[in-house]
């Protein structure tokens, strides 16, 4: 399994962007079950969850609720974040991540940049 993650960019504050997270190798059934994620990475800083999806619920960082929704495609077995109202704070490498097969897998990161 991999993840291949799309979508980052400069962006202008208050503007929007959505990434994408194809789980290629997955099985749709596990995919849909399983639980994913994005978390995101600022330089110097820790790594932190944004938003979590399981197959029954969706929970986010206090800081991007209201702005981000996190979402699944099971037809293309992909994982999306819809970000709107950026901020620069948002500004970091954006991670997706999920459990498969009894394994933690992340993808390679793709890199937001808003500016003020």
């Amino acid at each position: 399994v991999q993840l291949q993650a799309s979508g980052g960019g400069l962006v202008q504050a208050g503007g929007s962007l959505r990434l994408s997270c194809t789980v290629v190798g997955a099985i749709t059934s596990e995919f849909n079950g399983n639980d994913w994620a994005w978390y995101r990475q600022g330089p110097g800083e820790q790594r932190d969850l944004v938003a979590g999806i399981s197959s029954r619920a969706t929970n986010y960082n206090d800081s991007v609720k209201g702005r981000f929704t996190i979402s699944r495609d099971s037809a293309r077995k992909r994982l999306h974040l819809q970000m709107s109202n950026l901020k620069p704070e948002d500004s970091a490498r954006y991670y997706c991540t999920g459990n498969y097969g009894g394994r933690t897998y992340w993808g390679q990161g793709t890199q937001v940049t808003v500016s003020s």
